[in-house]
Parts: structure tokens; sequence; C-alpha cells
């Protein structure tokens, strides 16, 4: 469903991602795992079209969008959801998920997106800016899957939410996986997390990916050591 081949990506002179190779299939969830400043949301920013690339190619279900610009990799399935989850402050929370439904042949809100999460039925008339972090973030995953995508991204959907919040997010991930059979990309530092959701874990570091484990077989221990500043 995702493929990413040799993928090179600069800021000006200064390369950041050197050939990245990867892949996900249909109804798999990916963990790319690193500390900050390894080069995780340049990828993620490469893959939905914010970054160009240097070269390399990304393709989802069989089509090349290396040199789409994002709406057009989101008309073709990709949906991401940022670091810090940039949800429109002032707005309500329905009308936060109503924006991902601009360019959608319906208009409706799907109920399953309220099933999934709750806690944003109830709050649907708030302002997105006086939810808490952890319901910022739900409200986010909410407005990227009403574009009904094939590839879900999500960079650091974890940071700065308390853990039992955590839970209910890996919980809605693992059900949003079951319901649509969709690929999900995540990108964390959060190892509990990762091995909550993901059924394979790369470590990326200096930007190149230097270890890949399946879920069942992945030393722990090992990970850390990569994570540990």
């Amino acid at each position: 469903m995702l493929n990413v081949k040799n993928l090179h990506v600069a800021y000006g002179q200064s390369e950041a991602l050197h050939g990245i190779d990867f892949s996900a299939k249909k109804n798999e969830t990916v963990a790319i795992m690193g500390r900050n400043g390894m080069g995780k949301t340049t990828l993620f920013k490469s893959l939905i079209g914010i970054l160009p690339l240097k070269s390399g190619t990304i393709a989802i279900d069989g089509q090349d969008v290396s040199k789409d610009e994002s709406y057009r990799r989101v008309s073709k399935g990709i949906a991401y959801v940022p670091q810090g989850r940039m949800i429109f402050p002032t707005l309500s929370v329905e009308e936060n998920i109503q924006t991902g439904l601009e360019n959608a042949k319906h208009k409706e809100i799907p109920e399953e997106i309220y099933a999934l999460f709750p806690v944003l039925f109830d709050m649907r008339r708030r302002k997105g800016g006086n939810l808490s972090g952890g319901q910022q973030q739900q409200l986010a995953i909410a407005r990227a899957l009403v574009t009904n995508p094939k590839v879900l991204l999500l960079d650091e959907p974890t940071e700065g939410i308390q853990p039992s919040i955590i839970k209910d997010i890996a919980k809605a991930l693992n059900e949003i996986r079951k319901m649509r059979e969709i690929t999900i990309v995540v990108s964390e530092q959060v190892l509990s997390f990762a091995m909550d959701v993901a059924d394979r874990l790369f470590v990326i570091e200096g930007g190149r990916l230097v270890h890949e484990t399946p879920r069942a077989s992945t030393d722990v221990a090992h990970i850390k050591q990569y994570l540990s500043v």
C-alpha cells in the first residue's frame, strides 16, 4: 500500500534523509522509532509532500506520488496527522472535523468517527483550543480519518499526552485498522505505545533506517538503546 524507495531529502545543501527504503502492506501498522532530530518528522513531511524529494520514489497503492503536491496525495489516499496536532483552536470540534471533508463527496461526519472518539461527540460544540492535549490528538486523528485514507500517517501522536489517553489512542488505532483495513505509519519515541499498535518496528538514526524487526521478535532492550539519549 505504501512503498518508499531510496528517499533522499535535503534542507538546502544539508541532506537530512539518506536513502530511506521501507514498505507497508494493506492493513499493517508500521512504527518508525527514533530520538528527536533523527529524521522522523522530515520523513513524514516528505511522504505527505510538504518537503520536496531530492531523489527517490513514494507510491500509494501502486501510484507514484513523488512529484504530487500535498492535496493531490490526499486525494490519492494518504492522510497526515502532524506533530503538535495543528488543530484550529478557534473552530469548534465539529468544524475542525468538517475541514477534512473539504474535498470529500459526502459532507456529513461519519457516525463511526464519534463512535471511535465519544469524547469528541460530547464536546463537538466546544472550541478546539479548549480541549486537552489528548483530546486534541483524537480530534486531529478524526479530521484525518474523514478523508477516508488508504494510508494514515501519525507523527509522534503520544507527545505531551497522559498515559491513560495514550492507551485510548492505541485502542482506537487498532479499532480503525480492523474497521477499515487501512495502513498506518506512526513515528514514535514511546516504545510501549509502538508495541501496542505496530506489526513491525523500524529505527531511524541520522536520517537512515538502521534497524527493522517484527513486533513478535522485538528485542526491547536493543530498541531502548537506540532511543536513549
